[in-house]
């Protein structure tokens, strides 16, 4: 058998030059470049591999490994899970710098590869620098912290455990059921060892992502559920945009009278405006979305994993006989909820639910859309008041996200994932007519949107805006790799809502705890007892001891920040200043960025739902007694366990026997049993204000 001599950096690189993706016919490298930073843990070994062996996998530079790793994480997204970028980091923190990257690719079930270095696996070297020194596992290192958040781990002690260690990360890479972030920990001494690898590892490989049939019996069977169905109501997850099944799930809604409802991760899953685009669902839903599933009986979820916020943490489905179907590639996620499984591909079981429907001359109801209707009649007044119209006092965050409403442009992309924007974007944002929304909340991780902007550009190409709209405090956290912007010639736009402090944790502290504490960004006011005025302050635990943040807001200059890492910046105080700042954005060729001052304390709308997020048990706070209360009294009225019928089946034994007229119930049947209203709850803004009233007085 022919080899060839390489060291074990040295055939990671040959091998990721030469495998490729495949699905329906589009071919693509899998993974098409690498971000790395590197240390003493890996320029020996992974550095000169890719000086001498990476013309097929161009290396880009980063800024700090944790971002890096998120702009891989989106381009994976943007790419519909057919590629990847790798991203090497050098031992100790370099390397754990990528754990929080792994977790939310993992959770967001999106292809990352990370080669994280790691300490020497001959250890004749004594304990080196960075070297974890565990006396109770003398083979334990800082990259045992990925096991946990990883979809596969391999710990590379010797250059021919490659030979297994890769095809077996390209397979999850892959796979449309367990990808997620795959680690291989490279101890620095061993990427410098060689091996004779066998020649054949380094052919060009095609990896074909599947599309898993769903059962024909289970299919016949939740098409007879939906076809008796007075009230369906389809979820559109993430999984919708990565099969590729945006058309099925329209033909569902507009020939059958299903209405669609969307996920964070499935934002944009409906691509053109119609009766049966319902918008968000849940906790940043709209309350139009929330009343039509409160109302629910038959609930159809499609590529989600069903999380707290979709279900207002099992409070949003009060119908008394309400039964879920499912259809995800996950198996634990199928059967959710008690729900008829589909574990199969969304395009191909949409379709043949579709033809299945279309058989049984299934055919939407009048009554029930008219009452659709009216419900996002209602939403689109109180929306267009959020987003369109000014106010005297200032711009709200709502009207900057109506300004970006306005100036996009079909082929824009616009970027949210922590805080107060990507719930105000499922909630508001128009993604219809090629206008696209790229919205991270599995893990809702602060610092992902400005790298995942360059991850978004680089497989979007040159077409369209890249938008990340993100709050100040995300900006702070992570604004370096604007300058990767500069060196890597990638345009994007970063839009940051200047609120002065984490917002929207504000206001759900307003609203179960009553009072604002450590949530702004405020100066520590010395009058409180803290800071420099302290005079016996570093006598009682430090210069800060028991003061307060109760003091002006801070005087951030961001826009000075952001040119300073080579973006062009722009102010903006009113809509007329931000359209033009987006203009000027539009036309200038590189990164820009726009601070727009919004409004602290307002916010778009509720969703009227419910989420179980406890107020404190024991206080001596009266407001904090009353909120542990009404938590408890709300708990116990909404929050419900979903499971399988009785029988042990998703359906009655006259299943496969739907009503002549599937709006309606047998003829023989009972009168439903009246349906719950939607659980009522003041907007949030509307809340928070009345706690605020109520605690000062």
């Amino acid at each position: 058998m022919p080899t060839v001599r390489l060291t074990t950096a040295q055939a990671i690189v040959r091998y990721l030059s030469a495998q490729h993706s495949e699905r329906d016919g589009d071919r693509r490298r899998l993974v098409p470049a690498l971000f790395g930073i590197f240390g003493h843990g890996n320029v020996a070994g992974l550095g000169q591999a890719l000086e001498e062996h990476g013309a097929g996998l161009p290396y880009l530079q980063a800024r700090h490994e944790q971002s890096m790793a998120h702009a891989a994480t989106a381009f994976a997204k943007a790419t519909r899970r057919r590629q990847t970028l790798a991203c090497a980091a050098s031992i100790g923190p370099g390397s754990t710098n990528m754990v929080t990257a792994a977790a939310l690719a993992t959770i967001n079930r999106l292809p990352l590869l990370l080669l994280a270095s790691d300490t020497y696996a001959t250890r004749r070297q004594g304990p080196v620098l960075q070297q974890l020194e565990a006396p109770s596992a003398l083979d334990l290192s800082v990259n045992d912290a990925f096991r946990p958040v990883a979809r596969l781990f391999d710990r590379i002690q010797r250059p021919e455990q490659l030979v297994t260690a890769l095809p077996e990360a390209m397979r999850v890479l892959t796979s449309v059921r367990e990808t997620g972030a795959v680690v291989l920990s490279l101890p620095q001494d061993v990427q410098s060892e060689a091996y004779d690898f066998p020649a054949e590892l380094f052919a060009e490989r095609t990896w074909r992502i599947g599309r898993p049939q769903p059962e024909p019996a289970t299919v016949a069977e939740a098409a007879a559920l939906i076809a008796r169905a007075e009230r369906p109501l389809a979820i559109a997850g993430g999984g919708v945009l990565y099969s590729d099944a945006q058309a099925e799930l329209e033909q569902l809604g507009e020939r059958f009278g299903v209405p669609v409802a969307e996920t964070f991760a499935g934002k944009g899953a409906v691509r053109e405006a119609a009766w049966w685009a319902l918008g968000g669902i849940g906790l940043e839903g709209t309350p139009a979305t929330n009343a039509v599933a409160a109302e629910a009986d038959l609930v159809i979820a499609v590529g989600t994993r069903l999380t707290d916020f979709p279900t207002a943490s099992q409070s949003l489905f009060q119908h008394p006989d309400v039964r879920f179907v499912a259809i995800n590639v996950d198996g634990r996620d199928a059967h959710k909820q008690g729900a008829l499984a589909l574990e199969s591909d969304a395009r191909d079981t949409l379709r043949a639910l579709n033809a299945a429907l279309a058989d049984g001359g299934r055919s939407p109801s009048a009554t029930y859309r008219a009452a659709v209707e009216e419900r996002a009649a209602a939403w689109a007044q109180a929306r267009a008041a959020a987003l369109f119209e000014d106010r005297p006092e200032g711009m709200s965050q709502g009207r900057l996200l109506g300004v970006l409403q306005e100036a996009a442009r079909p082929g824009d992309t616009l970027i949210a994932a922590a805080g107060g924007p990507p719930g105000d974007v499922l909630k508001a944002w128009d993604a219809t007519g090629g206008r696209h929304a790229h919205i991270e909340f599995g893990f809702s991780c602060m610092g992902y949107e400005l790298p995942a902007a360059l991850g978004v550009r680089m497989a979007q190409g040159e077409a369209g805006e890249v938008i990340a709209l993100i709050g100040d405090g995300t900006f702070l956290m992570a604004p370096s790799e604007l300058a990767t912007a500069l060196q890597e010639r990638l345009p994007i736009t970063v839009v940051i809502s200047e609120n002065h402090g984490f917002q929207v944790i504000r206001r759900l502290q307003m609203m179960r705890a009553g009072r604002s504490f450590g949530n702004e960004f405020r100066a520590r006011d010395g009058a409180s007892g803290g800071g420099a005025a302290a005079g016996d302050a570093a006598a009682s635990g430090g210069a800060t001891a028991g003061g307060r943040l109760d003091g002006d807001y801070l005087p951030l200059d961001l826009a000075r920040v952001a040119e300073g890492l080579g973006a062009r910046a722009w102010r903006a105080r009113t809509p007329r200043e931000l359209r033009a700042a987006l203009d000027a954005a539009r036309a200038h060729d590189g990164s820009a960025v726009v601070v727009a001052e919004t409004l602290p304390h307002v916010d778009l709308p509720g969703a009227g739902v419910w989420w179980d997020v406890a107020p404190s048990e024991v206080s001596g706070d009266p407001v904090v007694q009353r909120l542990r209360a009404e938590y408890e009294a709300d708990r116990a009225r909404l929050q419900r366990f979903h499971g399988p019928p009785a029988d042990g089946t998703a359906s009655r034994p006259d299943a496969a026997e739907p009503a002549a007229d599937p709006a309606a119930p047998p003829a023989d049947a009972a009168p439903p049993a009246p349906v719950p209203a939607p659980p009522a709850a003041a907007p949030a803004a509307a809340r928070s204000t009345a706690t605020e009233r109520e605690v000062a007085r």
